[in-house]
């Protein structure tokens, strides 16, 4: 009796486990869309806004008019901008981004600081003994520009004091609900693109080349950083619904498990009661 006592108890506990898990997935597949409906809005506009700034950085320019996110200098300090969920329970989507931003640090022959966004890359990069600049967390569900304004004027400033010679951002790509890819970009100094030499005829400012780059280069530094939290909170969302899938389906599979050992334990103690019947009935006739 003490076995179906325990095993009565294990269908319980893990049956509370899959209506947690259950709820967990029903609230991530809710949030999930309305991510995937931001990143993808705003993913043709960040793509186009690098191509445009990779295309400038690729003319043909007066030295002097060179902005300085543009210039290109030895390099001798590294930041990577690491950003991460808040929270787990979202498979080994953290794991494999913090791997992919601690190879590449343990790469460089340079110093390299870290600035992180989200409590999971800050967790990570403290346990790593990493150079931590600055951390950002609880940017929400639903981040704005302004939210990450602070995270853009830190690489700015970092890079235009010349503390550090490039910065690179590291996020979770969403692709579809079930694939998400670990990116590391460079974001500054903006890297060229490869043109034709037809393509190289130069573009007319008005009014001046560094007035117009000095209002669009920070621009472009938010739109980049404010996409990847998207795209980062997108694939979040998408990972915890189908671990938490998963978790459902696996605490299911173990209550019928559970379950069927229940049935033949009570059908072994059904059939030793009437043995010990049979067995009595059986003593007193003789």
């Amino acid at each position: 009796m003490a076995d179906i006592r325990i095993l009565r108890r294990r269908i319980r506990s893990v049956q509370n486990t899959a209506k947690i898990t259950k709820a967990m997935q029903m609230i991530a597949a809710s949030k999930m869309r309305r991510a995937q409906q931001l990143t993808l809005a705003s993913r043709p506009y960040a793509d186009k806004m690098r191509e445009v700034l990779s295309d400038l950085a690729a003319q043909p320019t007066e030295a002097e008019e060179i902005h300085p996110l543009l210039q290109q200098r030895e390099v001798r300090n590294i930041q990577v901008i690491h950003i991460t969920p808040d929270r787990g329970l979202c498979g080994g989507l953290n794991a494999n981004l913090s791997r992919t931003t601690g190879q590449f640090i343990r790469s460089q022959s340079v110093p390299v600081n870290v600035v992180t966004v989200g409590r999971k890359g800050r967790d990570f990069m403290t346990r790593a003994n990493s150079n931590v600049r600055a951390v950002f967390i609880d940017l929400g569900d639903r981040p704005t520009v302004m939210d990450v304004a602070p995270v853009a004027r830190l690489a700015i400033d970092d890079y235009t004091n010349g503390d550090v010679d490039q910065v690179f951002i590291t996020y979770t790509q969403f692709v579809n609900t079930a694939v998400q890819r670990s990116v590391m970009e460079r974001l500054l100094p903006v890297e060229p693109a490869v043109l034709e030499p037809s393509q190289s005829v130069g573009y007319i400012y008005e009014p001046l080349s560094l007035t117009v780059l000095s209002s669009l280069l920070p621009r472009f530094v938010e739109m980049q950083i404010y996409h990847a939290v998207l795209e980062n909170l997108a694939s979040e969302h998408s990972a915890r619904m189908v671990a938490m899938q998963a978790a459902t389906d696996a605490a299911t599979d173990m209550v019928d498990g559970l379950t069927l050992m229940l049935n033949k334990a009570r059908q072994e103690s059904i059939t030793t009661e009437l043995l010990d019947i049979v067995g009595g009935v059986a003593a007193l006739k003789a």
